[in-house]
């Protein structure tokens, strides 16, 4: 494993492995090891005891299809035009849009150019053996991951959500995933695919890449999970409010849904066998696991079923529980067992840290905004940096046109609508709370500077006035 480690730090190929865990909708308190005391998840908090936790790792959107771009790019989706997620039948963009709302949603790209050099291009093209299943999301058929580097595709199509078949379970009415017994359950055979590639392949070097459908709606469990964490929602004795107001909405404020605490179990279950893999086939000490998650944990509508607090909202805003991710990865001979990291990361990060990890050489005009994390998983002490976030739409869970950035302690948070300002100070009200604006205006003024500048460099698009709009 020295030997590995040198070749990295010199950019020349290393035998590493990567295998690369994507939930869907994962909150950040939706793990054990993340605070929960409900969610069952003793398969990823095995890996968070064998690898470093991080306290503050970020998507890059408060929605799918951004993140999972700028996972694959290393670049901000300002840059990709992947600003918000892919309607097929682009019903969010502002040519279709029917809503009352005093902005138009900024028009925005529906598939991955096939210009980018992806993560898996970059490590196929110094010979890696490249696999993808599960939830897709960046484009219609042409842009699917067979396009974009995968040599296998289990499961990636332009759909958001399983939402072919019986949905969770088979058949599953999936164009790029057979079939099998009915009534199979679509985490478990996501899993089972990975083991096979990884069987296959194990005397090379691959990048298993299993990105899950859960927890995304249709909210749907095993009915022997189901009536589990019914019976232990029942045993919870919760004296607050269960939900709270959030925009126009509300958020749950307790974690006792128990179709979503059996598919969290799921989840985990899935993500135990690809490791009981690695461990059978002693490929454990060569293979760098990353696990992540795409947003926030939904918490504002389409059943409401988890909660992020002590964080505020959740997917579809720019609030901390709508961005702010469990993220753990584990390289044997780099990262300390059981370490954590406190410092603010982002999604944009984990392609030059993959690319620095097999020793390939990194190249800035292909991930442009990911910084590696390498020197983080040593325990270097890093260098302060700015993080940002565009999002010029209306998510379906309430969250408005907005930019965020993260400085040090500081937050900003801008709603594109009326201008109006919020600044947390996020290390001593992590709930964002009181908005400290008004208060400090001449910091508020520095991080909106920041913001702004940002925006116009990478030529952020920025939402229209409806015409049509009528105040109620």
């Amino acid at each position: 494993m020295v030997l590995l480690a040198a070749a990295a730090a010199h950019g020349q190929p290393t035998g590493r492995n990567f295998v690369f865990f994507l939930v869907d909708d994962l909150g950040w308190r939706d793990l054990a090891s993340y605070g929960s005391s409900f969610y069952e998840t003793p398969n990823v908090d095995r890996l968070v005891a064998s690898g470093m936790r991080f306290t503050q790792g970020y998507a890059a959107g408060p929605v799918c299809s951004p993140t999972r771009a700028s996972i694959m790019t290393g670049k901000y989706p300002v840059r990709t035009r992947i600003t918000d997620y892919i309607n097929p039948q682009g019903r969010n963009q502002p040519s279709s849009w029917s809503r009352n709302t005093r902005l138009l949603p900024a028009p925005y790209q529906d598939r991955l150019a096939l210009e980018e050099v992806t993560l898996a291009e970059a490590l196929k093209q110094s010979g890696y053996a490249t696999f993808y299943a599960g939830k897709w999301h960046l484009g219609p058929q042409g842009f699917w991951p067979e396009d974009q580097g995968f040599d296998v595709n289990k499961g990636g199509t332009e759909q958001g959500g399983p939402y072919g078949g019986a949905k969770y379970f088979s058949p599953y009415g999936n164009p790029r995933l057979e079939d099998g017994p009915p009534g199979e359950h679509l985490p478990n055979r996501l899993a089972e695919e990975t083991v096979r590639f990884i069987e296959a392949n194990r005397e090379g070097r691959f990048l298993a890449y299993l990105s899950f459908y859960s927890v995304h709606t249709p909210l749907m469990a095993r009915k022997d999970l189901e009536e589990k964490y019914r019976r232990k929602a029942e045993l919870i004795q919760f004296s607050g409010p269960r939900f709270v107001p959030e925009g126009f909405g509300e958020a749950r404020q307790v974690q006792d849904h128990a179709i979503y605490g059996g598919m969290v179990e799921a989840m985990d279950s899935a993500v135990g066998k690809v490791l009981d893999a690695l461990d059978r086939l002693r490929l454990d000490e060569k293979t760098v696991v990353i696990f992540t998650s795409d947003n926030g944990g939904l918490s504002t509508s389409e059943g409401l079923p988890t909660a992020n607090i002590p964080l505020r909202a959740g997917k579809g805003w720019l609030y901390e529980g709508g961005v702010r991710e469990p993220m753990v990865i584990r390289a044997p001979a780099v990262t300390e067992p059981g370490s954590v990291c406190t410092q603010p990361v982002m999604s944009t990060d984990f392609y030059p840290t993959v690319l620095e990890l097999a020793g390939i050489a990194l190249r800035p005009n292909r991930h442009q905004d990911g910084v590696s994390l390498v020197g983080l998983l040593r325990g270097l002490r890093p260098e302060l940096r700015s993080l940002f976030w565009h999002y010029p739409h209306y998510g379906n869970q309430g969250g408005r046109p907005s930019g965020a950035v993260r400085e040090g302690d500081w937050k900003l948070i801008e709603w594109y609508e009326d201008g109006q300002l919020e600044l947390y100070n996020i290390r001593h009200d992590l709930s964002e709370r009181y908005n400290l604006a008004s208060l400090l205006p001449e910091k508020a003024r520095e991080l909106l500077g920041k913001l702004s500048a940002w925006r116009e460099e990478l030529g952020a698009v920025q939402p229209s006035p409806n015409p049509t709009y009528r105040p109620q």
